[in-house]
């Protein structure tokens, strides 16, 4: 039996193995990569090396035993048929007769384009008869802390969300509730709506950024249309920079606050708040 990540050198991924590597020995977890290159690191702490692609289907042959347990992390490129790339994870761990698969969905509550593959790819799992979890992760707070630059050089945060709030968190959390579940027993079936303890708000979040750097940054409200216009400016595709327009316009709907606790219930401590999160992105 193995424990399988699938996108293992991603930005999640990443997260995710490290932190099952302080749980089990690295010759039970099996990482799933695209580029064996950027796994070195990973086969030299024990970990087990797979290639496969989402795109291609023939490579998940045989990559999964009975009993064991698989996080599917969803892929990342949004203008290509996600559900085709994950029904591929799903059937091929229906074949193997697995003992679990986990999912990292959306929120439960979005009804953005963002949601619909994620919707999708829930409903093929859940057809399949392959015990399954669903996490469904909130956003994250990289989202924003990962992107400061043109914050911090234009002195505002700009984005399509009014006066939503949202529950966001860490990668580093939402990679601990994945290892909770893949190392845990009586997960099987479940769906955890997962995000931060805190929702916020854009303007509080400008306020933490003044707060921390010393100047006046403020929130600048605009519409979909306008951010979608902003990001492909920054040279984000038309389809990339749609969705995350689209995202906006459900936060400021009150789609991306998540009040459940499952989160900090699954990881046993609370979760990060976009404060901290703040503090350790800026530069020192």
């Amino acid at each position: 039996m193995s424990i399988v990540v699938t996108g293992a050198t991603g930005k999640l991924g990443r997260h995710v193995v490290e932190q099952l590597l302080e749980k089990v020995p690295g010759d039970q977890v099996t990482a799933v990569v695209r580029s064996a290159d950027k796994a070195r690191d990973l086969a030299d702490r024990g970990v087990r090396i797979a290639v496969a692609d989402y795109n291609a289907p023939e490579s998940f042959d045989g990559l999964f035993a009975a009993g064991d347990k698989v996080l599917l992390i969803s892929g990342s490129e949004v203008d290509r048929d996600r559900v085709r790339q994950h029904t591929v994870v799903v059937d091929a761990a229906k074949a193997a007769g697995v003992a679990l698969l986990a999912y990292t969905s959306a929120p439960g509550t979005l009804t953005a384009a963002l949601a619909d593959d994620h919707r999708g790819t829930e409903e093929a799992l859940l057809a399949s008869g392959v015990p399954y979890v669903l996490l469904r992760n909130g956003w994250y707070h990289e989202n924003y802390t990962e992107n400061l630059a043109p914050v911090l050089e234009h002195g505002t945060v700009v984005a399509a969300a009014g006066e939503g709030r949202v529950s966001s968190a860490s990668r580093a959390d939402y990679a601990a509730a994945a290892v909770a579940v893949l190392t845990g027993e009586g997960h099987e079936n479940t769906t955890y709506e997962l995000g931060g303890d805190e929702a916020w708000s854009f303007a509080e979040y400008a306020a933490e950024l003044s707060r921390r750097t010393g100047r006046e940054i403020t929130y600048t409200a605009v519409t979909p249309e306008a951010l979608t216009g902003v990001l492909t400016g920054a040279g984000l595709p038309e389809p990339l920079a749609a969705v995350l327009a689209g995202v906006d316009a459900s936060i400021a709907k009150g789609e991306l606050v998540v009040s459940t606790g499952d989160l900090s219930r699954l990881i046993g401590r609370p979760t990060t708040p976009i404060a901290e999160a703040v503090a350790a992105a800026l530069p020192a």
